[in-house]
């Protein structure tokens, strides 16, 4: 059978590292695992009791397309919680991790052949979803001095339909203050396009407190999940925001591409939702290995970096060091023991000079990942 032109999508590079790491280890190496977003932390204990008591006495059948009233409920009241938004339930719709809401949205809101517009670097998936559901990413450079965030200024004589931005961004960790995200969503509204918010990392913020979407318009779509700040990435559960007017339509697309989420992931996250305590740990945890990092990397001669406001990633520029940051990170595996995504992934025009740290794992793996780095750097520096 012939394969379709849509799936002729890139492979996300990440992926293909994990699989040589794994395959190191399978060798009896031992790999200190700083390539992936995946927090070394399990799903709180409240959501795996409550999964337990759940397969005890519950069939955990389909739920109803938009997920479970509860969920949605709680979801919506997190909105008051960390915003002091007031979200009508209604909007809240439980997706299939964000991935299934990325989907969702995408052919909710957009024809085929429509302009998605987003910065590089950005997350990849954003513009292979994209192309497979034959609409067309309009990447654009944002700029150091900016934080690798997009302005109004960068969108200028940009034709768009729509405008995906994330802030904490992967892989870069920067954020948008209130009025930088506020002049972002004017600039989509004033020419008609649509606005998406991926706000995944909400939640994994050090210095100050992220913007939602949702504080400054009611005219947006937010897209988020129980991957990263409620340690739940396997369980494949996330949830959009949408206006009114496109829930139905939201809702038709949902019915009929997944059903629902998973309803036993729906039963998890709902008890991870008041599991503050252990979350909050977490954080705590996180906050600790970026002062690490921060540290660290540069001691070690990754000293072209930005210190990252949240998430869980440091993005540090090694042009000076390589010029394929592909055939570097595989260097560094195989003579440092250190798994790390080279910047391809999420720029594939600068991201030759470009390595992503991920400093989700436990702090004692952090301290060693960087001694490890700092003797592979110190034997090159000594070739």
């Amino acid at each position: 059978m012939k394969n379709s032109r849509r799936g002729a999508v890139d492979p996300f590079i990440v992926m293909d590292v994990m699989e040589a790491a794994r395959q190191a280890e399978e060798a009896g190496r031992s790999v200190i695992h700083m390539e992936v977003g995946q927090p070394g932390t399990a799903a709180p204990a409240a959501a795996r009791d409550a999964l337990a008591r759940a397969m005890r006495d519950d069939p955990l059948g389909y739920t109803v397309a938009l997920g479970l009233p509860a969920l949605r409920k709680r979801i919506a009241r997190l909105y008051g919680e960390w915003y002091e938004v007031d979200l009508d339930p209604a909007r809240v719709v439980v997706t299939p991790g964000s991935s299934g809401g990325f989907i969702l949205a995408f052919s909710a809101l957009f024809d085929a052949g429509q302009k998605v517009a987003l910065g590089r670097p950005g997350y990849p998936s954003y513009r292979q979803i994209l192309r497979a559901l034959d609409l067309q990413p309009v990447e654009i450079a944002a700029r150091a001095e900016n934080r690798l965030q997009l302005t109004p200024d960068d969108l200028e004589g940009v034709d768009y339909d729509g405008l995906l931005m994330a802030s904490p961004g992967n892989p870069t960790g920067t954020m948008l203050d209130r009025d930088a995200l506020a002049a972002l969503i004017g600039h989509a509204q004033r020419r008609g396009a649509s606005f998406l918010s991926d706000e995944i990392y909400h939640g994994l913020e050090y210095d100050r407190r992220a913007v939602s979407a949702l504080e400054i318009s009611d005219d947006v779509c937010v897209i988020n999940s129980f991957s990263k700040y409620f340690s739940m990435t396997g369980w494949r559960v996330g949830w959009l925001v949408v206006p009114e007017a496109n829930l139905r339509q939201v809702e038709r697309l949902a019915q009929n591409l997944f059903i629902c989420a998973p309803h036993a992931a729906q039963v998890a996250a709902l008890a991870a939702m008041d599991a503050t305590d252990e979350l909050e740990a977490n954080r705590a945890v996180y906050a600790c290995n970026r002062a690490l990092m921060i540290d660290g990397l540069p001691r070690a001669g990754f000293d072209r970096i930005a210190p990252p406001d949240g998430a869980f990633y440091v993005y540090a520029d090694v042009s000076h060091l390589t010029d394929d940051s592909r055939a570097f990170a595989r260097q560094i595996l195989d003579e440092a023991g250190v798994a790390v995504t080279p910047g391809l992934d999420f720029d594939p025009d600068r991201g030759a000079g470009t390595l992503r740290f991920s400093y989700a794992r436990a702090s004692a793996d952090i301290e060693e990942g960087l001694a490890r780095l700092a003797r592979f750097m110190q034997a090159r520096r000594e070739t």
